[in-house]
C-alpha cells in the first residue's frame, strides 16, 4: 500500500500538551465520534454514549517506577530505565517477586560515564547494579525484600518524555488507573486514567459488562516512526496475558470496546493467535505482519481454537509477545469501539485510530484542538464507534 508518514501528521502547539492531569479523574472532556457524527461530553458521562449491552475491556497493567538514578564515586549521574525483565524470567511477576537479583534490558542515561562489567552501588537500600552488556543490567541485592519493594524505594514513576518535568506525589497516583493490578508497564494505559469507581459502577448499572486483561505498556509505546514508508517500520513488541474468562465474554460479546490502544491491541492479538492455531503454529507471537499474511477466519473460529487450546492445557490464564502493528487498511475483527486518548503526530498510535476510522481522524483531531481539548496522556479523552 505504500503509506506515507506525512499524510498522518498534524500540528500540536506546546501548549495543548496536558503538563498535569486534571483536578478531577473524570473531570476531563470526552469527544464521541459515532458513525461519522461528533458531539462533546464530560467523561463522567460516558456510561450515556456506550452501546447497550456492550463489553467494555480494560487494561490492568500497573505502572512500575522505571527510573533508577544512581552515581559513580566521581559523582556522574547514571540513569537506568528498566525496559523489559530479562532472567531469573521474561515473565514480569516473576521478576518483580526476585528476591536476590535479576537481570533487565534497560536504557542507559550517561552510558559512555559507565563501563561494562563495572556496578554501581547504593547504599541504602543495599542494591548492586552492574552493567553487564550495551543495554542489560543485573541488580543484586540481600535484604531479603522482592525487587518490587526495592524500586519502590529508589525508583521513579517514568512519566513520558513530553511531559518534560520532575514526577510529582501527584503523578503517583494519577499516572496509574484505578484499577491497575499486575505491574510491569514502563508507561500508563492512558485512556484509563478517567476512569473512576463512580463512573465503573455506573457502567455495570446500565448493563454494560467489564472485564480486565494485560499488556506490559512498553517504551517503545513513544518510539517515532523514522521511515518514510509506513510499512518499513519496526514495531516494538510487548508482553500480554489473557484468561479464559476474557476469551468466553469475547466469544459471547454483541459489542466490544476497547478501553485504550494497549487493550485494543491485545484483543486483535488474540483473534490472530487463534489463527496461527488453525495454521497449525502453536507460538503465541504476533509479528507485525501476520495481520496482512494470514488468511482471515471468523471472529468465532479464532476465538474457540484459543479456547480448546487452553482446555487441552488445562490453563486458566496463557501469556504471549505481540509485535502487531495497526495501520489504515487492517481489518478490525473483535473491536467495535474505541475509548483513547489524543496521541502525538506521525505515531503508531495516530495510525492505529485512523485504521479505525478512516480519514475522519483527522475531523476529531481538528474538532479537539477548536474546542480546547488537552492533549496526550493527561489529555481529555474520545469515544470513537466505527
Amino acid at each position: 500500500m505504500n503509506l506515507k508518514l506525512a499524510d498522518f501528521i498534524y500540528e500540536l502547539p506546546e501548549d495543548r500538551i496536558a503538563k498535569h492531569p486534571s483536578q478531577k479523574r473524570d473531570g476531563s472532556k470526552l469527544l464521541f465520534y459515532n458513525k461519522g457524527a461528533i458531539s462533546h461530553h464530560q467523561f463522567s458521562e460516558i456510561d450515556e454514549q456506550i452501546p447497550d449491552h456492550a463489553l467494555m475491556v480494560f487494561n490492568n497493567t500497573k505502572v512500575i517506577p522505571a527510573r533508577i538514578i544512581m552515581h559513580k564515586e566521581t559523582g556522574a549521574k547514571i540513569e537506568i530505565f528498566l525496559i523489559e525483565p530479562m532472567a531469573p524470567s521474561k515473565v514480569h511477576e516473576k521478576v518483580m517477586n526476585s528476591q536476590k537479583e535479576c537481570i533487565w534490558k534497560c536504557m542507559i542515561g550517561n552510558a559512555k560515564k559507565w563501563e561494562i562489567n563495572s556496578s554501581l552501588n547504593l547504599e541504602s537500600p543495599s542494591i548492586e547494579a552492574i552493567r553487564i552488556g550495551d543495554d542489560q543490567v543485573r541488580f543484586c541485592w540481600n535484604t531479603g525484600k522482592t525487587f518490587s519493594n526495592l524500586i519502590a524505594e529508589i525508583g521513579k514513576i517514568p512519566l513520558p518524555p513530553y511531559i518534560n518535568r520532575e514526577v510529582d506525589k501527584e503523578d503517583q497516583i494519577r499516572y496509574q488507573t484505578i484499577y491497575s493490578k499486575i505491574k510491569g508497564a514502563v508507561a500508563a494505559p492512558t485512556a484509563g486514567l478517567h476512569f473512576t469507581e463512580d463512573v465503573l459502577k455506573r457502567l455495570t448499572g446500565n448493563g454494560i459488562d467489564t472485564d480486565y486483561l494485560t499488556l506490559h505498556v512498553s517504551a517503545g509505546t513513544f518510539q517515532p516512526i523514522k521511515s518514510e514508508v509506513i510499512e518499513d517500520h519496526l514495531m516494538h513488541y510487548e508482553q500480554i496475558w489473557v484468561t479464559k474468562t476474557n476469551v468466553m465474554n469475547l466469544l459471547n460479546a454483541e459489542k466490544t470496546i476497547a478501553v485504550g490502544t494497549t487493550s485494543m491491541r491485545t484483543i486483535e492479538s488474540l483473534y490472530w493467535y487463534g489463527v496461527k492455531l488453525l495454521n497449525g503454529s502453536e507460538d503465541f507471537f504476533i509479528d507485525q505482519k501476520d495481520p496482512y499474511l494470514f488468511k482471515q477466519v471468523p471472529k468465532k473460529d479464532a476465538l474457540q481454537a484459543v479456547l480448546s487450546t487452553m482446555e487441552k492445557k488445562e490453563i486458566n490464564v496463557i501469556g504471549g509477545q505481540t509485535q502487531i502493528f495497526i495501520y489504515p487498511g487492517y481489518d478490525f475483527k473483535i473491536c467495535d469501539g474505541l475509548v483513547t486518548n489524543y496521541h502525538l503526530p506521525g505515531s503508531t498510535l495516530i495510525l492505529l485510530v485512523a485504521a479505525f476510522i478512516g480519514d475522519d481522524w483527522r475531523k476529531v483531531y481538528n474538532e479537539a484542538l477548536n474546542n480546547d481539548y488537552r492533549f496526550l496522556s493527561y489529555g481529555d479523552s474520545s469515544l470513537l464507534l466505527k
